[in-house]
């Protein structure tokens, strides 16, 4: 409106010029921008006050004046170019990348659903995107919708949330929710906690093993921690939170990361056949830099000029891809538009496409991450890293659109390790459409498991391990009495998030310790479960432990290390894997008890356990049980004693208290370090015995990590 009018005037009727009327968007469409901090001073403010502005989401931006998170981009800036034209491959998060390190981690902002909703249209065009329009892996997060069940995420309307509450006061679970708490504060002080000592500047530009290892560690433990604190908090209709990108910008600004420079060919530190579950992981690793374009591309230099070429490409589904084959793909390039609301156009021999256009030519090797289906969430992906591939040829067709697509040839080069191969296999087993090699019994449980535990050896002729009984509790000789009064919880229908009353959630610092998808997000040393004291029923999300399986496990038959165990299915960072089952002994009869058997199927508490407390990020130290606790699986046991040592495992264990009219029930819990790919070998450290109990009995280690420590007790 142009027409200015005083304070006290009215206008005479009539008076208002229509024709004067401004373009006038709601509030909710423009986007608070604020000077950048090197131009404040060349805005005029009298008071002092920091000048604010309003603008559209894509600008144009006033002079000094940047966007914030989730608007860093301007439409052009995907097509950055270096001032000889070509890519700007030295950019710190790639090409592509939607996050820039100008912006500081407390400029993040989480969007609304409808900011969600207008910038994401139709995943399927991620690949020409590349800046960040939409977002990808929302359907792994498992706190994606916080404070809405399964069913209830369209359940957001006032009467939705009145019902809701009613439902809660029958259930007397009148909710107290937990205070806010700075999450930026959260995460520079468990950083600071974190032995990050070998991420200096050589390992963030080229990387290895360990720093690739910790900065995916790290990410996890954050991530997790996050989603536990926001998840506690009072639900806000209508707001996604997203702790995947959150943690992802956190550790981008701090330089927690790995391989920034990007090259053709390895990823130091990456192996074929590791997989993610967040677009996000690729990115800190360095294995594929863009946060949601599926070509990743850097400048080559030929003579006087520069031309791009691939790196790597990531294949999930979104595009007409050919992923049949485990050798061969046909990629799809980018561009165009490939959705319902928008007019279809052909694809041109521009970034990507050009680029893997110049790969074809120069005969450079391609990454290839796979997206496959994440059976245990329908609408999950999974990214497998399968190796390196070269183009092999190119061409344009008709797509089903009617438009042209770019189609391109990447053939796998052989010698690999095979990795998406073995998802085909695996899937075959279960669906029935292939039969398990080497299987001798079925079940090893004999239905006392919720999924069958398949005895296979497809190595030699051994017929199975020594007779024991399979039972999956843990059996206590004598009860152990609490010296400390406890009592259950009340919560009828369940423990809920953020539920200060949950006597349970106060024992576990105010947090429920599991995820609704029954990852570990708890740091404390200890958890406690809900028990045969409370009145909450079986399923409730307190109770993770108690489930049974979760993943289809085999024992199988190694080479030179006698049984082992591994699962068919991908197992998630901070999941819970199985307890260990047996019989709790008396710690001065457990010598005697690993005497009689050389491998002594013995799990002893009271052992030392390196770095135990780093790789399960345990803010309070290393475990400290209210007893000696030593179990034994020689006679009694469940798959948990066909687990092996190792010095570097991928799986580490838990206490577990259950209330249950004040005795102590304590369990282990076994949970995965990192994300583990199916038909990998499930390991966790046996741990060290104590100086004053050492015997001078030692077991040579065969684990073969670099880290061995040669023996284990």
């Amino acid at each position: 409106m142009e027409q200015h009018l005083d304070q006290d005037s009215i206008p005479v009727a009539g008076s208002l010029d229509k024709s004067k009327v401004l373009n006038v968007k709601p509030l909710r469409q423009l986007v608070p921008v604020f000077p950048s901090a090197q131009n404040v001073s060349s805005f005029s403010n009298p008071q002092g006050a920091a000048p604010f502005v309003c603008t559209g989401p894509s600008g144009p931006f006033p002079p000094g004046v940047a966007p914030f998170y989730p608007f860093f981009f301007s439409p052009n800036e995907q097509n950055q170019q270096t001032p000889g034209g070509t890519p700007n491959s030295s950019a710190p998060f790639g090409l592509n990348s939607p996050i820039s390190t100008a912006v500081p981690i407390s400029s993040f902002r989480t969007p609304t659903e409808g900011t969600s909703t207008q910038n994401t249209g139709s995943r399927k065009n991620a690949r020409s995107r590349g800046q960040l329009q939409g977002y990808s892996d929302s359907q792994n997060d498992d706190s994606q919708y916080f404070g809405m069940g399964i069913n209830d995420r369209e359940d957001s309307s006032k009467a939705g949330r009145k019902k809701k509450a009613k439902k809660k006061a029958r259930n007397g679970q009148d909710i107290n929710f937990t205070s806010d708490i700075d999450i930026d504060a959260m995460l520079n002080d468990m950083v600071s906690s974190y032995n990050l000592s070998m991420l200096d500047s050589n390992q963030q530009t080229h990387g290895s093993n360990e720093a690739v290892s910790s900065v995916l560690m790290v990410y996890e433990l954050l991530r997790r921690r996050i989603s536990q604190v926001e998840e506690s908090k009072e639900p806000t209709p209508g707001i996604i939170r997203r702790p995947d990108l959150k943690t992802g910008a956190f550790l981008m600004t701090k330089g927690i990361r790995s391989n920034i420079n990007k090259r053709i060919g390895t990823v130091p530190g990456v192996e074929v056949g590791d997989i993610f579950f967040f677009r996000m992981e690729l990115c800190l690793v360095g294995l594929h830099a863009p946060s949601m374009a599926g070509i990743d591309y850097m400048g080559l230099k030929v003579s006087q000029d520069e031309e791009p070429v691939a790196v790597s490409i990531v294949s999930s589904g979104g595009y007409e891809d050919d992923t049949n084959d485990a050798d061969v793909l046909i990629y799809s390039g980018q561009g165009g538009v490939n959705r319902k609301d928008k007019e279809s156009t052909d694809q041109k021999l521009e970034r990507g496409n050009l680029a893997l256009e110049k790969s074809l030519h120069r005969g450079n090797e391609v990454r290839v991450i796979r997206g496959v289906k994440d059976f245990s969430n329908p609408t999950g992906k999974i990214y497998v890293y399968d190796g390196l591939y070269k183009i092999q040829e190119s061409w344009v067709e008709k797509g089903k659109s009617g438009c042209n697509v770019f189609k391109y040839k990447l053939v796998r080069l052989p010698g690999q390790r095979e990795a998406f191969l073995t998802w085909k296999l695996v899937q075959q087993w279960k669906d029935g459409n292939a039969s398990r090699v080497g299987v001798i019994i079925p079940d090893l449980a004999s239905g006392a498991e919720s999924l069958p535990v398949s005895l296979v050896n497809d190595v030699d002729d051994e017929k199975g391990p020594a007779y024991f009984t399979y039972d999956s509790g843990l059996k206590y000789l004598k009860p152990v009495y609490s010296m400390e009064p406890s009592a259950g919880c009340n919560c009828v229908g369940g423990c809920l998030p953020g539920n200060l009353n949950c006597l349970c959630i106060q024992k576990n610092g105010g947090y429920l310790p599991y995820g609704s998808n029954g990852v570990l997000a708890s740091q404390q040393s200890m958890i406690y479960e809900c028990g045969p004291s409370c009145q909450c029923p079986p399923n409730c999300r307190n109770r993770v432990s108690q489930g049974g399986l979760k993943f289809r496990l085999e024992v199988f038959r190694t080479k030179g290390k006698g049984w082992g165990l591994r699962s068919w299915d991908p197992i998630r960072a901070g999941a819970f894997i199985c307890q260990y089952a047996g019989e709790v002994i008396d710690s001065s009869k457990e010598k005697d008890s690993a005497r009689d058997n050389e491998d002594g199927y013995i799990f002893d508490a009271t052992r030392s356990y390196p770095n135990l407390e780093v790789i399960s990020g345990d803010s309070d130290g290393p475990p400290r049980l209210p007893f000696p606790l030593v179990i034994s699986a020689k006679n009694v046991g469940n798959v948990a004693r066909f687990m092996n040592h190792s010095c570097s495992p991928n799986v580490y264990w838990k206490p577990i208290i259950r209330e249950n009219k004040g005795e102590h029930d304590v369990h282990i819990a076994f949970h995965a370090i990192r994300h583990v790919p199916p038909m990998m070998e499930l390991t966790f450290d046996y741990g060290i015995v104590p100086p004053e109990s050492a015997d001078g009995r030692k077991i040579n280690c065969l684990c073969g990590s670099s880290k061995c420590r040669g023996f284990f007790c």
